[in-house]
Order: C-alpha cells, then structure tokens, then sequence
C-alpha cells in the first residue's frame, strides 16, 4: 500500500531545501536598481525540480513564511513583514509558484508514456513559465509600491536579469535532471 502522508524523510529533506534557499538568497549580485541578483531563484526551481511540485512548494513556502516572521533570510539578511510588503514583495510571494511550476514540469517529464520531445517541452517549457510568473508578480507589485508605470518597473526589476535567469533555466534543467536521477534511483 502506497503512503499517502509526508514521511520523516520528506519533512527533513523540505527543511533541507528550505535552508538551501535562505543561504543562496545571500549570494547577492547588487543591481543598479532595488531589486538585487540573487541565486535563490535557482535553488528555488531546484527544490521544484528536485523535489517535486508538492514537497518543492512546501519547501518555499516555508521559507517565505520563515522570513515572513522576521527570520533574516531573504537577500541581504533580510526579513519580516517589510520584506514581504516591501518592493520586491511580488517576487517573494511568487516563489512558492515558480517551485509549483518547476515541479509540475518534472513529474510531467517523467512520465514513461512522454515522447522524448513532450517530457523535454514540459521541463522546459514550466521552467520558463515559472520564472515569468515571477517575473509578472514582482513587476506588477514592484510598479504598485513604488508608483512607477510598468514599463519602468520592469526596466528595473526583469530587463538586467534576464540573462542570468536564462542562464539559472539552463543550470537547473540540466543539472537538476542529473541529479533527481541519481537521487531517484539510490532512493529506489
């Protein structure tokens, strides 16, 4: 009979992520504008990818909602309700949707009834809507709490980062993969 709950083993491997994401949030690239460079949107795709849609999701929400209490997680030691609220509030809510979307397009990746092509459109193509669900709230957050017209916020908070996203899609399809494979297969 199939185990329907979270394990022991999945409540300590969510903690894992989650601490994964709060020491790759203080590797920080500063950018001209608010919203700094970070690398916790790849270990947050990584959780999804790694981990699945449910655990990946679990994983990042509790890690917003850790910060969210005041915890100094969020980039640059960051955290409280301020952070969350604050300018790049949008991006922080949408976390747990870009883990969702990475996690989605795994499973659906790995279902043996996939072409080779439609397990690859489904990882890719959930990766790149997940970074532009984030991308989408962070902008129109952004534009709300500092007043600034769209085209303004998005100058500032998605035209400099694209190509590191693009660069963290690639990081976290390819290597990603390799691992949930290796991690799978162990597990086995």
């Amino acid at each position: 009979m199939k185990q329907k709950g979270i394990s022991t083993y999945d409540l300590c491997i969510m903690a894992v992520f989650t601490a994964i994401i709060a020491v790759m949030a203080q590797i920080i690239i500063p950018m001209p504008f608010l919203v700094p460079m970070t690398l916790q949107t790849l270990a947050i795709a990584m959780a999804g990818v790694l981990l699945g849609a449910k655990k990946g999701t679990i994983s990042t929400i509790v890690y917003v909602l850790i910060g969210a209490v005041g915890a100094p997680i969020f980039a640059g030691g960051t955290g409280g309700l301020g952070a969350v609220f604050g300018p790049t509030g949008g991006f922080i809510m949408s976390f747990p949707l870009l883990a969702l979307a990475a996690g989605v397009g795994i499973e659906k990746s790995c279902m043996d009834s996939q072409s080779t092509k439609s397990k690859a459109l489904w990882l890719w193509g959930s990766l790149v809507i997940g970074v532009t669900v984030n991308y989408l709230c962070g902008v129109i957050y952004y534009s709300i709490v500092t007043s600034n017209d769209l085209a303004t916020s998005f100058v500032a908070c998605v035209l400099f980062f694209i190509p590191t996203d693009v660069l963290k899609i690639a990081i976290t399809g390819l290597l990603g993969t390799k691992v949930r494979a290796v991690l799978y297969k162990r597990a086995a």
